[in-house]
């Protein structure tokens, strides 16, 4: 499926229309619709004005319902996805100012209890020294220092017990030239420093691990309800129940063929030394 930004806002809106139509076209009420999607009658109501946007599953109840044919099944699907679908522009978050992308941030943390970070291309913000992290802000306009002293405020969330976080790091973003050899090697120091948590874990894919499947983007998992994906130009968040069971896939698929413990301290130590 081909996501264009402007489709993400417009579906919401289109999806409740077509849903109320449906169940009209169907000549259901929306206490009899419920009846057969074994739903409230409250959530057909809010799912029909928008109040409550219908997850995947939702719209599969009632298009079953409704009896509809397969092109309109297919149809109503697509805009479901989308639906479940949020685009966040770089540049919107440069303008607002990343420091309140950094407060969105730290409450989705906050709300979180397991948090699962693929990160295939750079060290997250969360493990990094404030000379990667004032580094790897280089090339954002304007002055990046509230943007530091707020990444380092949300590290604070890692030495919380009551949290679990799981950190996948390829060699490729371990070893990523961000900030100079020494300092680089300082930074490997805090993530076998990190790594002794008892409640985060660190895993190192090595680039001589066989794995098939090609690591494509950075993404985060909050818990089994929300996935950020980010790319060059901004970030998509999914919340569709199949999106974020097809991120925890293929989580796992890496996280089977990563290093942890003293295995991935050692490599980490091995790694460091290489820049001193």
């Amino acid at each position: 499926m081909a996501l264009e930004p402007e489709q993400v806002g417009r579906s919401k809106a289109d999806l409740a229309e077509m849903l109320r139509a449906l169940r009209k076209q169907a000549g259901l009420s929306q206490a009899r619709l419920a009846a057969r999607c074994h739903i409230s009658q409250s959530k057909v109501s809010k799912l029909e004005t928008g109040e409550v946007t219908p997850s995947l599953v939702d719209a599969e109840l009632i298009l079953r319902a409704v009896g509809a044919p397969p092109a309109l099944v297919a149809e109503v699907t697509v805009l479901a996805r989308l639906a479940n679908t949020e685009w966040q522009a770089v540049r919107s978050s440069w303008r607002r100012g990343l420091d309140k992308r950094q407060a969105e941030l730290a409450a989705l943390e906050a709300d979180a209890v397991e948090l699962r970070y693929f990160l295939p291309a750079m060290i997250t913000g969360l493990l990094a020294t404030p000379e990667y992290i004032r580094a790897s802000l280089d090339h954002v306009p304007g002055d990046a220092a509230r943007t530091v002293a707020r990444k380092i405020e949300r590290q604070a969330v890692l030495y919380d017990s009551s949290k679990r976080f799981t950190f996948l790091l390829t060699e490729q973003a371990v070893r990523w030239a961000v900030v100079p050899p020494p300092v680089l090697a300082v930074q490997l120091d805090r993530l076998v420093s990190l790594s002794q948590l008892s409640n985060v874990r660190i895993g190192v894919l090595p680039l001589s691990t066989p794995i098939t499947r090609g690591p494509m983007s950075t993404f985060t998992v909050y818990d089994d309800r929300l996935v950020t994906v980010e790319n060059f130009t901004g970030r998509i968040v999914f919340q569709d129940a199949r999106d974020i069971a097809e991120h925890l896939e293929i989580f796992d698929q890496y996280e089977r063929h990563a290093l942890f413990g003293e295995d991935a301290r050692d490599r980490l130590r091995e790694w460091a030394s290489c820049y001193r």
